[in-house]
Formats: C-alpha cells, sequence, structure tokens
C-alpha cells in the first residue's frame, strides 16, 4: 500500500518551508537586507548567497612564503645561541659563522670536542644535530624540524593575512594555502590591488632591540648617535625618534603568544616565547633591569617599555602607561602582527563589477533556459506527474538557495553551473520512479501497488547513482581549490536536496492526488 506517515507529512512540510524563509533574503534588496540583520537577532534567517570574486568583482592575489628568510632568521638565532653556550662552558672556539644550513665553528681543544658538541646540543636537544669534522663543529637543525617550522611560518602567514584582510570589513574572503609555500588570497569587492598589496604584504618584522639611554633626545633628532646604534621613529609620537642599539635581543618569530590582561589594576601585556626565545629573552632582561627595551615593528618604534624585573622561564608582562585599548593593540602586533618571512607577490588578477554582472546574468539564463526545458520535456512525457516532478525541481532550487544562505557558502561562476547541472540532474530520480511505475502497470498491476513498487523498487537505483556523483563531487571538493570546490558545493547541496524533493516532495503529492482522486489508472 502507498502510505505516508504523518510525521514524514510534517517533515516535508516543515524542511520546504524553512527552505523558503532561508532563501527569501535573496530576493530582497542589499540595502533592505542589512536593515533586517541590525534589527533582528542574530538567529533569524536574514543571511544571503556570498557572490564569490568572479561573480562580484575584487582583487585575486598568489602570495609565495620566503621560506629560506624563516631559516636564515632561525640559523641566527642558533648562531647568538652557540656563542652563548660556548662561553658559558669556557670553551675556547674559532670562525663562529653560519653555514650552509647550520652553525658552525672550531674547538680550539681538541679534548674538548665532545663537550662543545654537547653543549650546543642542549640549546634544544629536540631539534638540533650536531656533526664533527676533525675539530670543525657543524650544528643544525633535523629536517622534521626544518619542515615545521617552515610549516608554522605558513601557517602563521595565512592567520596574520587573515588578520589584517578582515580589518578592512571585506565579507567572506577567501585564505587558503595553496601548494606547499603558497597562500590564495581572494578578495571579492575590493577592485584596488596596490592597497591590498600594501595592507597584506607589509612584512611588519618584528624585533626586541635596548634602547641606547646616552643618547640625548636632542642628539637623537639631529642624527647625531654613536656606532652600532640607529635611529627609529617612533609610532605613537609622530617627529620623535629613538636611538636603539642595533643588535637584535630577540626576534618575533620566537614569540608564541601575547594577550592583554590586567596586574595590579593595571593594563598590561602578556607573552610567551618558545624555548629558544625564553633563553634569548631571560638573559637580556636579567643583564639590563631598569632599562628601556624597545619593540621595533618594521623599523618603527611601536613601544619602548621598562623592564622592571628579569623576565625568566619563557614569560612575562610588559607594563607601561598603556590604556586598554593600547594594550590590547601591542598584545595583537606581538601576537599577529609580525609576518615570520615576506610575501611575494606570484599572480595578481582585478576582476571588475562589470564582468562579474556578466556572469550572473549569463548564468541567470543558462539556469532559466534549463530549467524551462526541463519543464516541457517532463510535462510532456508524464504529464501530471511531470508537474509534480516541476513543483519538487522547483523546491529544490529554493533548498539550494536556502543551504546557500544558511552556511554562508560562497557561490562563484562554476556553482552556478553545478546549480544549472543539479537542475537536469534532479529529475534522474523522477524518471527512474516513473518509468518504474510505467512499467509496473503495464504489466497489470493495480494503480496503488504501480504507485507502491514504482517508488520501493528504483530507490535503490537511485541512491546508488547519486552516491557515486557525490563521491566525485566530494573528491573534487577535497583536491580542487577556488572554483572547483564552488561547484563541488553547489553539486553536493544539489544532489542531498534533489534525493529529499524526488524521493518525498513528489511522493508526498502523489499520494495526496491519489487519496483524493482514487484514480483506476496512472496518468502516464
Amino acid at each position: 500500500m502507498v502510505y505516508f506517515a504523518k510525521w514524514k507529512i510534517v517533515l516535508v512540510l516543515l524542511v520546504c518551508a524553512l527552505g523558503a524563509v532561508y532563501a527569501a533574503p535573496n530576493l530582497l534588496s542589499r540595502q533592505t537586507v542589512e536593515e533586517l540583520q541590525t534589527s533582528l537577532p542574530s538567529w533569524a534567517p536574514t543571511r544571503t548567497v556570498n557572490l564569490g570574486l568572479d561573480l562580484q568583482g575584487g582583487s585575486h592575489l598568489l602570495l609565495e612564503v620566503d621560506v629560506a628568510t624563516v631559516l636564515r632568521d632561525r640559523l641566527n638565532a642558533l648562531l647568538d645561541s652557540a656563542r652563548a653556550e660556548l662561553r658559558e662552558a669556557d670553551i675556547g672556539y674559532l670562525d663562529l659563522a653560519v653555514e650552509d644550513n647550520g652553525v658552525a665553528f672550531t674547538v680550539r681543544d681538541p679534548a674538548r670536542l665532545d663537550e662543545a658538541r654537547e653543549a650546543v646540543r642542549q640549546i634544544d636537544p629536540q631539534t638540533l644535530q650536531t656533526a664533527a669534522d676533525g675539530n670543525r663543529v657543524r650544528v643544525s637543525l633535523t629536517p622534521e624540524a626544518i619542515a615545521e617550522r617552515n610549516r608554522q611560518a605558513i601557517d602563521q602567514s595565512i592567520e596574520i593575512v587573515r588578520r589584517r584582510v578582515d580589518e578592512t570589513g571585506t565579507k567572506e574572503p577567501t585564505i587558503q594555502r595553496q601548494g606547499e609555500d603558497r597562500i590564495l588570497v581572494q578578495l571579492p569587492g575590493i577592485d584596488n590591488p596596490e592597497r591590498v598589496k600594501r595592507l597584506i604584504g607589509q612584512t611588519a618584522k618584528l624585533t626586541f632591540q635596548m634602547v641606547d639611554d646616552t643618547v640625548a633626545p636632542a642628539e637623537a633628532l639631529a642624527g647625531r648617535i654613536p656606532p652600532g646604534t640607529e635611529r627609529l621613529p617612533m609610532t605613537e609620537q609622530p617627529g620623535q625618534y629613538i636611538v636603539v642599539k642595533r643588535r637584535v635581543m630577540v626576534s618575533g618569530d620566537t614569540l608564541t603568544d601575547a594577550q592583554a590582561t590586567f596586574q595590579d589594576g593595571r593594563p598590561v601585556v602578556s607573552f610567551r616565547f618558545d624555548s629558544v626565545g625564553a633563553k634569548r629573552f631571560g638573559d637580556a632582561t636579567r643583564e639590563n633591569v631598569g632599562r628601556l627595551f624597545a619593540i621595533v615593528l618594521d623599523n618603527r618604534v611601536i613601544s619602548a617599555p621598562v623592564i622592571r624585573e628579569p623576565i625568566l622561564g619563557g614569560s612575562g608582562v610588559i607594563s607601561g602607561n598603556f590604556t586598554v585599548q593600547a594594550a590590547s593593540d601591542l598584545a595583537l602586533l606581538l601576537r599577529a602582527g609580525a609576518l615570520p618571512a615576506p610575501l611575494n607577490v606570484i599572480e595578481e588578477r582585478t576582476v571588475g563589477p562589470g564582468l562579474g554582472a556578466d556572469s550572473i546574468e549569463a548564468g541567470t539564463i543558462a539556469a532559466y533556459a534549463g530549467f524551462a526545458l526541463v519543464v516541457v520535456f517532463m510535462i510532456a512525457s508524464y504529464g501530471l506527474f511531470g508537474i509534480f516532478a516541476v513543483v519538487a525541481l522547483f523546491a529544490n532550487v529554493v533548498l539550494i538557495f536556502a543551504a546557500l544562505s544558511a552556511f554562508q557558502a560562497t557561490l562563484t561562476l562554476p556553482g552556478i553551473a553545478g546549480i544549472v547541472l543539479t537542475i537536469g540532474m534532479a529529475v534522474d530520480a523522477n524518471v527512474l520512479i516513473f518509468e518504474r511505475i510505467r512499467e509496473e502497470q503495464a504489466a497489470g498491476r493495480s494503480v496503488i501497488s504501480a504507485i507502491d513498487a514504482g517508488y520501493n523498487r528504483a530507490l535503490t537505483t537511485i541512491i546508488d547513482s547519486q552516491l557515486t556523483t557525490l563521491i566525485a563531487a566530494a573528491l573534487l571538493y577535497i583536491f580542487g581549490s577556488g572554483p572547483v570546490r564552488g561547484f563541488a558545493v553547489t553539486l553536493t547541496i544539489g544532489i542531498v536536496t534533489s534525493l529529499f524533493t524526488a524521493i518525498w516532495v513528489t511522493r508526498l503529492m502523489v499520494v495526496t492526488w491519489m487519496r483524493r482522486k482514487k484514480p483506476k489508472l496512472v496518468p502516464i
């Protein structure tokens, strides 16, 4: 018997109603949608489909992370650490320098060769390895440590780029890793690539350097500074300069975290370094208590707090005349303001909004044409049941746009192609069911028996065919990027919604029609 449970009826009607509600904002103007978003709760269905770069226009950048700089900075830090360890152990050495992908030096006393190797390896036993050639010792990072540092640099670069882009107010930017050392940045709605490059391409190199307090402000302003120092401008005081030692005490690549917090009721910035940075920072602060410590970002001093006490153990606080906002800003700069390596622009494109409008118009025409042809074919082939399939197809399109709006998926031109393809594929399940009903009726079955057999026996074939397409869409999403993923997203959503509308929505309409008309023959 053809039977449709009441809970299924409620579920079908509820899903279709929610789909219509979530898809409705796409029919409203942008101004109306923005007004609704400000006046209604956040959970209210006021979101619209996000248009991708190829539809809305904007900037496309492909950036390459200069990972060689990351390794070079790490080796320079390792060189300073090796010098300090050898001096502390009172081991004589010669020709300490960076060589290839490591640091090498010559031990004066061959009898202390093993002691020297162990001393430098203890800088970071988990990531360093040593080798000796006669009296020449070479300490280097393990391949695993180099790969991990490069991965961290790229991940950190992506996060920093994302933070900088978010400050522009750009909605739904695409920022993702591409390949081993590249970052894809797509910013819909922004058509000024030069501004974008200035915004996210700034290295923002962060260093910690000691202030030379022997230089008077007038001498600093006049540029009369002693050797081994440099004059840098103050960010918070335009026109003012401060003289700092050229030697970098600690570099920002060893910083792992920084947060704005309170100490004794005053805003401060807490921070934490990795093991290498913690040791270097501890030594620097222990030897310079009471002196100014400059925090330099791209050759501009953003802050010069006083070292109140030695900061040991890799964590501590930076205090000063901070407001809550200033402390938060400083923490943000320390935590994510400095790129670990320069970003080189490999590819850049600008898509004008006119081209995006043309793409939308072409895609809309294709969708309308495809929908119209499917409607004509289904009604001509299956009559009343074809009308049922067309109603389900309309519900399917509504559910697709509802899902895209609810999940804030980005619709691209290939995504429109996926919707057009889904329109053609959505009726496949109905075709299989209707043809099965036609065969069962031709075999002499009653109306109820033929319809029941048509839906039940075609179900396995429908699921198998849609499952294979779903697997292909999943693979496209996993291994693809950009437009390919946009196509995969709409195709996947279309497959799920078409299964729902073809199996449940059309069956509800057929069952309702049968109960009211009680036909003797199926009008196919």
